[in-house]
């Protein structure tokens, strides 16, 4: 059975909070390049367009989650794919992004014991699950990998001045996430779908250090999108890179959707932290716009922790 593998990513414009890139990875019964998740699954889930409904939604998270529209769909949607038993934050980042964990341990602001779900009644989350189930299960998809890469501010900034460019973090976030993918996956064909940023159309040579064992040949490069194929590997693997990927194609969707919902959860804390430093401080997204505002009221306090400007603030 081929690979269906989405890659998307949380907070690479914010000033403050971390970084997120997640990776979603399934089975399926036939060809990746023309499969329609959305009508495969049709029984258990519906876009962010299609009337409210029992289904859950998956898309884009920009679509699915805002502070106006609420955090109940976002919570519900990647709870349920991850069908694992997570009761804190601490057990969702042990899920997704174990190797991780060790530098979130020393942000200042990282405890992990959010209880989850925040929102999600029990039962509701029980029946979504079992609907879920259902439709994977007639459907012949099975979702076997979900990794996520998590970039503290720290770590962002030391990309940064290592390359000079704020374009590494998305580059080392996708290669770590391809190649502990390829690592885990069998030897089956696979199709790669990542969310372009930017104007930038040419990939190989960032996507070659995911494949050290094979060689990435560009078929097409494009405003639109670029297309690879990977030679010399133990299977057929192709990649998309395309503006929009999170709305046109649903392992990206549900990618995009995870990211947030761990960045979110990760800047709960932030700003809970920040609260006890700080009387009546507002909560922050970390966003252009707010991000000084917050940072303003919180220096200060860090002068008085002894935590240094770049260990919160992003550079660019």
């Amino acid at each position: 059975m081929p690979w269906l593998i989405g890659i998307d990513e949380a907070g690479y414009g914010p000033n403050l909070g971390p970084f997120v890139m997640t990776l979603v990875a399934c089975h399926v019964p036939d060809d990746p390049h023309d499969l329609n998740l959305w009508t495969r699954l049709k029984p258990a889930v519906r876009s962010a367009k299609q009337k409210a409904d029992h289904r859950i939604v998956i898309a884009d998270s920009k679509l699915v989650y805002s502070p106006a529209s609420g955090w109940v769909d976002l919570e519900r949607g990647v709870l349920t794919s991850l069908g694992a038993s997570i009761a804190t934050l601490q057990d969702l980042l042990a899920h997704l992004a174990d190797g991780e964990l060790p530098a979130i341990r020393q942000e200042s602001w990282y405890v992990g014991d959010t209880a989850l779900p925040t929102a999600v009644g029990p039962d509701d989350l029980t029946a979504a699950c079992d609907l879920w189930r259902d439709a994977n299960n007639a459907a012949e998809v099975t979702w076997c990998f979900c990794r996520s890469a998590i970039v503290p501010a720290p770590r962002f900034n030391d990309l940064v001045d290592k390359w000079e460019s704020k374009g590494a973090v998305l580059a080392v976030a996708a290669t770590q996430l391809i190649e502990s993918c390829v690592r885990a996956a069998p030897a089956e064909q696979m199709l790669f779908v990542i969310d372009k940023h930017g104007g930038r159309n040419a990939y190989s040579a960032m996507l070659q250090h995911a494949f050290a064992d094979g060689m990435v040949l560009a078929e097409e490069e494009g405003a639109s999108r670029s297309v690879y194929r990977v030679e010399g590997m133990d299977r057929p693997v192709r990649i998309l890179v395309m503006p929009k990927a999170d709305v046109k194609h649903f392992t990206v969707a549900l990618a995009s959707m995870v990211s947030k919902y761990v960045r979110e959860l990760l800047m709960r804390e932030f700003n809970r932290f920040w609260a006890t430093h700080v009387p009546d401080l507002k909560p922050t997204a970390g966003y252009p716009g707010d991000s000084q505002r917050y940072f303003d009221a919180i220096r200060p306090a860090l002068l008085k922790l002894g935590i240094a400007d770049r260990a919160v603030w992003r550079q660019r």
